[in-house]
């Protein structure tokens, strides 16, 4: 039975963490697909025990497909992305959103050509006219 609440990604482990992100990266994968996607991949045992407890928690459904279940995530790709992005401002940043920005520009900083750096100028406009028209 599904869980009324969103899932918290702080309930995670490492290694449950490891598989969510290979689903959401990936969509959908059977035990078998997860485990071979996982660093020092554990026993399949271990996988499905993982995928059932991840089930349990509400971060994971599954469907039959033939003789075997098939794992997607339970939230939405743009859910995880928003949680992900929460997580690092708030655990590596401070809560500051802006430090988190300066953080990324310096690490991308070789990767990002002029329409990239045009798209954020963008935002950053577009979020200033967003609290203007309060």
């Amino acid at each position: 039975m599904p869980r009324s609440k969103t899932p918290d990604p702080r309930e995670l482990t490492r290694r449950e963490r490891q598989i969510m992100d290979l689903l959401l990266e990936t969509g959908e994968a059977s035990a078998e697909e997860v485990r071979a996607g996982l660093p020092d991949a554990p026993s399949n045992s271990a996988v499905r025990t993982l995928l059932a407890k991840l089930e349990d928690k509400g971060h994971v459904r599954h469907e039959e497909r033939g003789l075997r279940y098939v794992y997607s995530p339970a939230v939405s790709r743009r859910d995880a992305r928003e949680s992900a992005v929460s997580r690092l401002v708030r655990v590596f940043f401070g809560g500051s959103v802006a430090q988190a920005v300066n953080g990324l520009l310096d690490h991308a900083s070789s990767r990002l050509d002029d329409e990239e750096l045009d798209r954020l100028a963008a935002a950053i406009d577009a979020e200033r006219q967003r609290r203007a028209g309060r």
